[in-house]
This record gives C-alpha cells, structure tokens and sequence, in this order.
C-alpha cells in the first residue's frame, strides 16, 4: 500500500525492519520503473547487510569471554606461585588471594561467554528470519513498483 501510494509509514503506528525498509525505498525512489527495481534490490542489501552488523562484534565478545578468564586464571596462578616461592607453603593466607583471582576470573569468563553464546545464536536465528522476510518482501514490492 505505502509504495503505491507512496505515503511514508507512521513512525508511531509502523515500527521495525519492515518499516525501515519500506521507507528506505520511498526514500530513494525514482518513478522510473526499472531504476526503482534496482533501487529495491540495493535497499534489499542495505537492510539485510544493517542486519549483520552488530552480530560480528558479539561474537568476538562471545569468543574473547573465556580467554581473557583465562588470562586471569593464569595471572592469579603466576601471583600464587610467587608467593609460594617468597613465603613457601605455610602461608595458605597469602597463596588464597592468588588462587581467588584465578578462580574468579574463570567464573567471570564463563558467565560472559554461556549466556553469549546462547544470545548470540538467538540473535543470528533472529537476523536470518529477517533477511529472508525483507528479501521476499524485495520480490513482492517489484510487482508493484
């Protein structure tokens, strides 16, 4: 309705991909049928390409979560052995605050990246419907344009 007429969608009323899409090509439009054919089809890549943006930078957060508990856990190990090696073993004291952090940063690591991983599947599901709801609404517009 919105590209035969060429109203723009109600920001208050039509929210989401659908509407950004729809207003995109309204945007660019050129009442040239074949100029707005490939105009649709280039407006199809930006929203889909918009889609992926983000995705990247999570799992790079995702991937990264459990190394750097690692680091910390390595960090926290390196900081026990040293006092090992200065006070010895009797020093069970000093040798919990190194074993502390190694621990904690392992836990923090982990609790970064399993409910990551989870979202950042739950996020690529999501995405994927999405590109393929604004291809074949690409296709359904070019009837129409």
């Amino acid at each position: 309705e919105f590209v035969r007429t060429g109203e723009f969608p109600d920001k208050r009323r039509y929210r989401g991909i659908t509407a950004l899409f729809i207003t995109e090509f309204l945007l660019r439009r050129s009442n040239s049928t074949s100029m707005d054919k490939l105009i649709l089809d280039e407006t199809v890549m930006a929203v889909v390409a918009s889609l992926d943006r983000h995705l990247a930078f999570i799992r790079v957060l995702v991937g990264v979560a459990p190394f750097l508990g690692l680091l910390g856990t390595v960090t926290g190990m390196i900081t026990t052995f040293d006092i090992i090696s200065f006070f010895g073993t009797g020093n069970a004291r000093a040798m919990a605050g190194g074993i502390s952090e190694a621990l904690i940063t392992t836990q923090t690591g982990l609790l970064v990246a399993i409910p990551g991983l989870y979202m950042c599947n739950f996020l690529t599901g999501r995405a994927e419907n999405l590109k393929q709801q604004i291809s074949s609404l690409g296709i359904y517009l070019k009837r129409y344009v």
